[in-house]
């Protein structure tokens, strides 16, 4: 068929320079680029490769890469296996692998189950199986899959913290095995499982397909991977295969499948990536061609649209699909704790080494650039939270993390920092206790981690970089970049950082040609270490690399005049400058958050480390007065006014009034303060220069220095008593509070621990009762037909266990006992019975001792005969569990026996009769005719 049909082939390998992974990186793969034929035979051109053109060897024995599906599900399972397989035909192309949370102690029956509703063979997985298409391959009970070039392994299974999460596992390796070939299903089931190991398959350009939340039994799986924003196409369950069906047959087929001219399709990208810059004002111009193709591709398959032009139109058409390229092309897939190694490397060596550069106080920066949902962020604040102990004695040293992305949602999603229980894989036991709150469906991040933190949205490319860094974290994010652009951005780097300061790249990105300006810590994990010396700026050499030119300065231009509806803002900005009261704005702590006005006059810089302390900053004579005020407004929430304050001594006293206002509103401002500075009017300062000195005010002042100083007195010995006893009833409330908390936290890590388990029981309980419903009905189904086959031979038949108590029985039956649905389970004994059998029972008795069936002619009390059958009752596994009685009515046959026995009876008698005369020859005839 291949040698017919006008297709081209291509040979696309794993580039691991370029960053390309459209298709696996264990093999070579030929992909067809075929402009026509149907889908069945577009999906069998992609799935089949043809060696001839490179080794000469034929077509037919090369077996290339196929479309593997994982098919991930849980409680309530079954109903969503049986409606998608229903829809799949014996001959896809594909192959299934079905991973269901199963009950380790039962055995599975789900094989069974599925090969009743599909044509394809199903079959369990054993260690060491390789995928072949057209099958459907079962996890057996207790274990953990993996699959490696298309042989899967069984692995022991992975419990962590009560939870097993054989799907994420399972989605992870085949995303790395098959990437763009590896197809994720996420149907019925509770949880989160799936959700992580969908984002990997993402990653690598594969596709997930979700049952819709609204048809599924349980929806909290489906329902994770759609919050997560990682669902391609949501559908009933039902509705999925043929999803596949149609995204298959257009992804093979994109932009290498297209018969025209490699610059003209390459001139349609162009215009997609312009027009995705119009509709988000973010460029991708200088992102690899091949990322950008593919994440295209992607989208093409989606929405079934087999050339780049008609995705251009689609797009034009739909702005909405302009933002889900936008986040397609931003997938990031990042996990806690990625490459081990390197984590390893950072807590033991490299974070310790620059945390002791540093001075008790100061402050540790650091940048994560392209930090995605916040996992990588975290990471590293975790690292250097153990960083920070692992040295004798701990240094007072704080982090401050910035973490940048381009996408904003995935910014508000790390700001929360919620994340599903899948992360109890890539996070230890040890960390989630200590850096993680365990919720109801997931974890979250600690307080003391999360304050660590800075989350904000960026362009690393066109906005400025964080500077002064100690650590600046990258990875994963230039192997998307054209080598141009990255050039350009590892002189920002380099400028971002302090001397000595660490670089921290993805295992497939490196320096380049920027050995100059870093040297590297560990080449292999990617660790490299700033050359401090003077280099080009970094915003400069990024505006040259990139093509954007610096305007020349503006001739000077005449100011056009103040529009009206400027007069306004303008006049109430020069009255609040001229005329309104200095003021600051300052948090709990005194720390000042905003000044207004000149406030010179009343605060001064501190001597030492510079201190944005407001009650450090004040003047001679305001610090009591302003800490007691503020605390106090603080404390009641109401304003407080402190007025007659002395500030300063001699010629330069002067007397201040301060209003200090509490805020509740808005929100953003609540438990801040605005303190504001007024001045009394000069003649009423003592020693002013306005008013004479003699001896009756020198008098004066000492009487009101010694009130003052006594009054000062005993409110210092009033709040230094209220002090210590607030302090000790707050610190015996926090020993207290303490000592519950402990206690609550212990019972909470029970309770959860309880209900992981209970919830994992349930689950796998679930999935048996619909194992054993599907059982049940087959049971049922069997059962109807041996009663509609029994009761068609009018044979009637009557059941009885070892103790002759009656267990079935046919509708035949009751002619002879008076038998009724109730009387099931009642000794034969005490039925009436028509029979003239006084020694059934014992009869019966022989034959479960003896195993040899009885056969016995037995008249009923009307009149009529039965021939009975006594049989023993056998088990499946062939053992006697009771008793199987036959009647078979022979009323009709005894009657003419009956009438024969007396018809050769007047036969005999005539013989004797015709014996004392010679017989004549009628009596010969009549004899003949008798011996007959």
């Amino acid at each position: 068929m291949l040698a017919t049909r006008t297709a081209c082939w291509r040979l696309r390998e794993h580039d691991a320079s370029s960053g390309c992974v459209s298709l696996p990186r264990s093999t070579r793969r030929l992909v067809p680029s075929c402009a026509s034929g149907s889908v069945d035979e577009c999906n069998r051109a992609y799935c089949t490769g043809a060696t001839s053109a490179l080794t000469g060897a034929p077509a037919a024995t090369v077996e290339a890469a196929f479309p593997i599906i994982g098919v991930g599900t849980s409680a309530g399972g079954l109903d969503a296996l049986e409606r998608f397989f229903s829809k799949v035909p014996a001959t896809c192309g594909y192959a299934f692998v079905v991973v269901q949370h199963l009950d380790p102690t039962q055995k599975a029956l789900l094989v069974e189950l599925l090969q009743r509703c599909t044509p394809l063979p199903v079959v369990e997985i054993t260690d060491g199986l390789t995928v072949e298409r057209d099958h459907i391959y079962v996890i057996p009970p207790n274990c953990d899959i993996s699959i490696d070039h298309g042989m899967l392994q069984l692995l022991d299974p992975q419990v962590r913290r009560g939870l097993r999460l054989p799907i994420d596992g399972f989605l992870r390796r085949l995303a790395e095995d098959r990437e763009a070939l590896s197809i994720g299903v996420i149907l019925s089931g509770m949880g989160s499982d799936g959700t992580s190991g969908a984002r990997v398959i993402k990653e690598h350009a594969g596709a997930v397909f979700v049952q819709s939340p609204d048809t599924a039994q349980f929806s909290s799986m489906p329902q994770s991977a759609v919050d997560a924003g990682l669902a391609d196409v949501i559908a009933p369950a039902n509705e999925l295969y043929g999803a596949i069906v149609r995204y298959l047959s257009v992804a093979p087929r994109l932009v290498e499948g297209s018969a025209r001219p490699a610059d003209e399709v390459s001139t349609d990208v162009a215009r997609v990536v312009s027009l995705l810059r119009s509709q988000t004002r973010h460029d991708f111009s200088h992102y690899k061609s091949s990322t950008v193709t593919r994440r295209v591709q992607r989208r093409m398959g989606v929405h079934h649209l087999p050339t780049v032009a008609a995705y251009e139109a689609y797009l034009r058409a739909n702005p909405a699909e302009g933002e889900l390229l936008f986040k397609e092309l931003l997938i990031g897939v990042t996990n806690f704790f990625r490459d081990t190694a390197v984590w390893t490397r950072l807590v033991t060596d490299v974070l310790p080494a620059l945390i002791r550069r540093r001075t008790t106080g100061e402050v540790f920066r650091a940048w994560v650039a392209g930090c995605s949902t916040g996992e990588e962020a975290y990471s590293f604040a975790i690292a250097f939270v153990e960083a920070l102990e692992s040295i004798t004695p701990t240094p007072e040293i704080t982090l401050q993390l910035f973490a940048t992305d381009l996408d904003k949602d995935a910014i508000e999603k790390a700001r929360v920092g919620f994340f599903p229980l899948g992360i109890a894989a890539d996070v230890s036991d040890a960390r989630l206790q200590r850096f993680f709150v365990k919720e109801e469906r997931g974890y979250r991040i600690a307080k003391r981690i999360r304050e660590m933190i800075v989350f904000a949205p960026q362009n690393m490319v066109a906005d400025p970089p964080f500077t002064r860094l100690d650590v600046l974290s990258c990875r994963n994010v230039l192997i998307y970049l054209t080598a141009k652009l990255q050039r350009a951005l590892l002189p920002i780097f380099h400028h971002s950082l302090i001397a000595d300061g660490v670089l921290l790249l993805g295992n497939a990105e490196s320096i380049g040609s920027a050995t100059d300006l870093f040297e590297s810590i560990d080449g292999k994990l990617r660790l490299f270490r700033k050359i401090d010396h003077e280099g080009p700026k970094g915003p400069g050499v990024l505006a040259a690399l990139v093509g954007v030119t610096t305007a020349a300065p503006a001739p000077a231009m005449r100011v056009p005049p103040v529009l009206a509806s400027e007069l306004q803002g303008l006049t109430e900005q020069l009255l609040f400058r001229r005329y309104s009261p200095p003021a600051v704005l300052v948090g709990e702590q005194g720390d000042i958050l905003y000044v207004s006005g000149r406030t010179g006059k009343y605060l001064e810089p501190a001597a030492g480390k510079a201190n944005w302390n407001v009650f450090a900053m004040a003047r001679e004579g305001l610090n009591h007065a302003l800490t007691e005020g503020v605390r106090r407004a603080l404390r009641t929430m109401a304003p407080v006014t402190v007025s007659d304050i002395t500030m300063g001594t001699g010629e330069h006293a002067a007397m201040v009034q301060i209003d200090i206002q509490p805020l509740a509103t808005p929100e953003s401002l609540r438990g801040c303060a605005l303190v504001i500075f007024h001045d009394v009017a000069a003649s009423v300062v003592p020693g002013s220069q306005g008013k004479p000195s003699n001896i009756d005010d020198d008098v004066e002042s000492q009487t009101i220095h010694a009130r003052d100083t006594a009054q000062l007195r005993d409110e210092l010995f009033q709040s230094r008593s209220d002090s210590q006893r607030l302090h000790e009833e707050l610190r015996s409330t926090s020993e207290e509070w303490q000592s519950t908390n402990e206690e609550l936290q212990s019972t909470n890590e029970e309770l959860t621990t309880s209900k992981e388990e209970v919830q994992s029981m349930n689950e796998e309980l679930q999935t048996v009762n619909h194992e054993l419903q599907a059982k049940l009905d087959d049971l049922n189904s069997a059962s109807s037909d041996m009663r509609n086959l029994l009761d068609s031979t009018s044979i009637a038949t009557l059941f009885l266990d070892k103790s002759l108590l009656v267990r079935r029985f046919t509708v035949s039956t009751a002619g002879i006992f008076r038998l009724k649905t109730g009387d099931v389970g009642r000794p034969i004994t005490d039925i009436t019975s028509m029979l003239v059998f006084p020694d059934m029972t014992t009869v019966a008795d022989t034959v479960m001792r003896t195993l040899v069936s009885v056969e016995r002619d037995i008249a009923t009390t009307d009149g009529r005969w039965f021939a009975i059958r006594i049989l023993p009752y056998r088990t499946h596994d062939d053992r006697a569990d009771g008793v199987v009685l036959t009647f078979s009515d022979i009323t009709r046959a005894k009657a003419l026996e009956n009438e024969l026995r007396e018809t050769r009876a007047a036969l005999e008698v005539r013989l004797v009769e015709q014996s004392v005369t010679p017989p004549s020859r009628d009596v010969r005839d009549v004899r003949d005719e008798a011996h007959q």
